[in-house]
């Protein structure tokens, strides 16, 4: 289906842009020095009526939360959000990037989803990640993640624009009004932006246009200065005036490629900043496409995710599938976790085997999420000890339920995904639910900016396997998308929705989002304790990462079944959630990180109580 579309407006939608745009700029977000101006608040938990948000950003949230209070409905919030993201998170989600949408319909009770993932180039070449001075791909990092050659056709604008054609009662132009003023009057640096952008430091002075925007004076924004970034309002204000047609068409689609093919490399710099092939030809033709959802059942419960090129529809739904097959209810924590460890990893293996863009390759979705197949699988788990990993994958073509022999030695996939992107969710007061994961791939994405224009290009085309090899499902293919592992969820009972939640984090998300699920559903959490509980990434390794909280908590019992836990880096997370709860007589919880990455924040439009 063609991404452009004539958008509806009308007197009533635009007196609430208006009305938005004055709110957010008398705000204190919109103040102009950092003495007057006041962050909205942290708040990782809000229960209450009306509508509900939740985002990593108080900016974000606050932006959404206005939307909702002033008549918006969830698709209307969840596009002003995005578009606040690009402004105070650049380096994890933009224009420039891509992503997956997933939206319940309070009208008609059906699940939808917006494929937004970038694709690549039509020229580009299976040997496109290899250094041709060495013969061997270029190293992944900052090497192959800083340059054109790692950036894929964004999907981001086309996404709003068909999200908001579809569900929407507002207009590009007056979804994209609050963070256009937010972008021009500026935000407050937080500790997470400036040590994002020291950590990306050396990128960045490698890109004239990168380096201007966010190292001003040669050095990172200071944690309470405020950021101001004109050039992206102007950007914003063009897709305001063009809808999407202005990205993908005329002079700012020419600026793209021309930062794609010819990167405005500064004088002196030693990273090789190699090129790309994508064209405007590549940006005229691309095309968001409607996808029917995944969806399984789960004790009692339909979950509803993201079909392929996303493969964290089905890991999570096999994962959760194989663990359906045990009672869990009756164990204690630590055989809780061994279970999902070890379903994990078969999960991971089909993951492996089968997973790629479905438009490419033939992925067995209805075999990966099929009950008899996770049956099949479960037979490979052991509740008392752990397998040898990585484990084989299974036949999800041919499958009976039977158990066979033991699980095969498999092997270990090189994972090149990023831990960073971001997740929002939002619901209205009408009962329609979004979750949307949206990402430029990279902390700072291929770290260049489009001159003059504000936002960073991704890198995503990174996702795809390094290495060609032609019986890989993720292999590079021109115009193909890459793999993702991005798992916006949306859980029903008896047909309305209960909770909506998804996460960043790269191959983490796969692993976050179905412990969020499984604390909630099979250990008996409140949501609030699901998304704060401390985390492990299970995969199919030999090794377990896991914060240090959770291998204080469980390392020792989990040691007994034979597993062994390493830590993340210090300062690193597993994932960064967002999540709302929708309980009897339309009551909101809706739920952030309390403490990862600093915080999230979830809002209410009308706080019970109050």
């Amino acid at each position: 289906m063609r991404t452009r579309f004539v958008l509806r407006s009308s007197a009533v939608t635009g007196a609430l842009a208006l009305v938005l745009a004055g709110a957010i700029a008398a705000s204190p977000v919109g103040a102009a020095t950092p003495e007057s101006k006041q962050v909205p608040p942290r708040v990782p938990t809000s229960v209450g009526y009306g509508g509900a948000v939740s985002s990593l950003d108080p900016v974000v949230s606050e932006v959404g939360l206005k939307v909702l209070r002033q008549g918006g409905n969830a698709t209307d919030a969840a596009v002003a959000m995005a578009a606040a993201i690009g402004v105070t998170d650049p380096y994890s989600a933009g224009i420039g990037g891509g992503g997956f949408f997933v939206h319940y319909d309070a009208a008609t009770g059906q699940v939808e989803t917006i494929d937004g993932r970038e694709t690549a180039p039509a020229a580009m070449e299976h040997d496109a990640f290899i250094d041709p001075g060495t013969g061997s791909p270029y190293p992944f990092f900052p090497d192959l993640v800083t340059g054109g050659v790692s950036v894929g056709v964004p999907g981001t604008p086309a996404t709003w624009e068909r999200a908001l054609e579809l569900w929407g009662t507002t207009s590009l132009r007056e979804a994209l009004r609050p963070a256009t003023a937010v972008a021009e009057q500026g935000f407050v640096v937080d500790q997470l932006f400036h040590d994002q952008t020291v950590e990306n430091q050396a990128r960045f002075e490698a890109l004239t246009s990168t380096s201007e925007l966010f190292l001003p004076g040669g050095a990172a924004p200071e944690v309470g200065s405020v950021f101001r970034n004109p050039d992206l309002a102007a950007t914003y204000r063009t897709l305001a005036r063009g809808g999407a047609d202005a990205f993908y068409e005329g002079a700012l689609a020419q600026e793209v490629v021309n930062a794609v093919q010819a990167p405005p490399v500064a004088d002196g710099t030693e990273l090789p900043v190699p090129v790309g092939s994508m064209t405007t030809e590549d940006l005229a033709s691309y095309e968001v496409v409607d996808r029917d959802p995944t969806v399984f059942s789960y004790r009692g419960y339909d979950i509803y995710g993201m079909a392929p090129p996303a493969s964290g529809g089905t890991t999570v739904g096999e994962a959760l599938n194989i663990l359906e097959q045990f009672d869990l209810a009756s164990l204690d924590d630590p055989a809780v976790l061994h279970h999902t460890i070890e379903a994990s990893a078969l999960a991971f293996a089909d993951r492996a085997a089968y997973l790629g863009d479905g438009d490419f390759v033939d992925v067995p979705v209805d075999g990966l999420l099929d009950d008899t197949f996770a049956q099949e699988r479960a037979c490979l788990l052991n509740p008392q000890a752990a397998a040898t990993k990585p484990v084989a994958a299974g036949d999800a073509r041919s499958y009976d339920g039977a158990c066979g022999a033991p699980a095969a030695p498999g092997t270990e996939p090189e994972d090149t995904e990023s831990t960073s992107t971001t997740n929002l969710t939002a619901a209205d007061r009408w009962g329609n639910v979004v979750e949307y994961t949206l990402t430029i791939e990279q902390i700072g994405g291929s770290g260049i900016v489009v001159p003059g224009r504000g936002f960073l290009l991704n890198n995503e085309l990174t996702d795809f396997s390094i290495v060609y090899n032609a019986n890989d499902p993720n292999r590079i293919e021109a115009g193909k998308r890459p793999r993702s592992s991005m798992a916006p969820t949306i859980v029903l009972a008896d047909g309305s929705p209960v909770l909506a939640l998804g996460s960043p984090g790269g191959s983490n998300i796969i692993s976050t989002v179905t412990q969020m699920l499984s604390n909630r559903i099979d250990r008996g959490m409140t949501i609030q304790e699901a998304i704060a509980a401390p985390r492990m990434a299970p995969q199919n390794s030999a090794n377990t990462p896991a914060e240090p909280a959770f291998i204080n908590t469980y390392g020792s019992a989990l040691a007994g079944y034979g597993h062994t836990l390493t830590p993340v880096a210090t300062g690193r997370v597993i994932g960064s959630a967002t999540a709302i709860e929708i309980g009897p007589d339309g009551l909101f919880t809706a739920v952030a990180e309390p403490t990862r990455n600093g915080g999230g924040s979830a809002r209410v439009v009308w706080p019970a109580g109050s």
